[in-house]
C-alpha cells in the first residue's frame, strides 16, 4: 500500500510541506508506504482543452515541459493520495491547480483515480481555508475518489513552518487524515480478499452529454 502526497506550495520546506509531514508520518506509523511529492515552482501552463491527450492513447498530457505527466505515473502506482496547499486569496495556490487540472483531465481515461481515497489538506495564515478545501476536493468527486474524512477540516494555521506546529488541533487534523487513509486502505485491501472491488462504470465508458438538445 503506498500514497501519494503532492506538496503544491512554492515554497518546498513551509507549512504546506510541515502539514504533510503529519500526515506521512501517520500514514508510516500504520504500515504504509508514503512519497512526499514537491511539485517544482517553475511555470505550469493551464489545460489548453485541446484533447490530445484523449487522441495518443497514453492518457498523458501532450505538454511534457513540466511534473503533469511524472504527477501522473506517480498516480497510476499509488494507492491513495493527498493534496496539500497554502491558501492564497482564499483559494489554492494557482500554480498548483494548473498542475491539477491537467493532472485529473489527462490521466482520467487510463482510470488511475476511481477508487481510490484521497484527502486535500491546506495551510492559511488566518482565513480562505474552508474555500480552498472546497476547491481541491472537486477533483476527488470527478476523479471517483472516496473522500477521506478528519477529526475536523484538514487545515491548519500559522504565518511559517515553526508556526503552524504550534496549531495543536490542526496537527491532531493532519494525523487523522493518515490514519483514516491507512484504515481505508486496509479495508479496501481486506475487501478485495472477499472479492468486492470498485465498482466498474455501467455499460463499460464513461457517459459525456450536452444540454443541446
Amino acid at each position: 500500500m503506498k500514497a501519494l502526497l503532492l506538496n503544491g506550495s512554492p515554497h518546498e520546506k513551509g507549512s504546506t510541506f510541515t502539514a504533510l509531514r503529519y500526515v506521512e508520518d501517520a500514514l508510516n506509523g500504520e504500515g504504509v508506504e508514503s512519497e512526499l511529492f514537491h511539485v517544482p515552482p517553475e511555470p505550469i501552463k493551464g489545460c489548453f482543452g485541446c484533447r490530445a491527450c484523449r487522441q495518443n492513447g497514453l492518457w498523458r498530457c501532450v505538454m511534457h515541459e513540466d511534473a503533469v505527466n511524472v504527477i501522473i505515473d506517480k498516480m497510476e502506482a499509488a494507492d491513495a493520495l493527498v493534496i496539500g496547499s497554502p491558501v492564497y486569496y482564499a483559494s489554492p495556490n494557482g500554480h498548483f491547480l494548473a498542475a491539477l487540472d491537467r493532472v485529473f483531465f489527462a490521466g482520467s481515461g487510463a482510470d488511475i483515480f476511481r477508487g481510490k481515497p484521497a484527502a486535500a489538506i491546506c495551510a492559511a495564515r488566518r482565513g480562505g481555508a474552508t474555500a480552498t478545501l472546497e476547491v481541491l476536493q472537486k477533483y476527488f468527486t470527478l476523479g471517483g475518489m472516496p473522500l477521506v474524512p478528519s477529526s475536523y477540516w484538514p487545515m491548519i494555521h500559522g504565518h511559517n513552518a515553526a508556526e503552524v506546529v504550534e496549531d495543536a488541533e490542526g496537527v491532531q487534523a493532519m494525523q487523522m487524515v493518515g490514519l483514516t487513509i491507512a484504515w481505508l486502505l486496509k479495508c479496501i485491501e481486506a475487501g478485495k480478499t472477499q472479492g468486492i472491488e470498485y465498482p466498474a462504470l455501467p455499460g463499460g465508458e464513461k457517459i459525456s452529454t450536452n444540454f443541446i438538445r
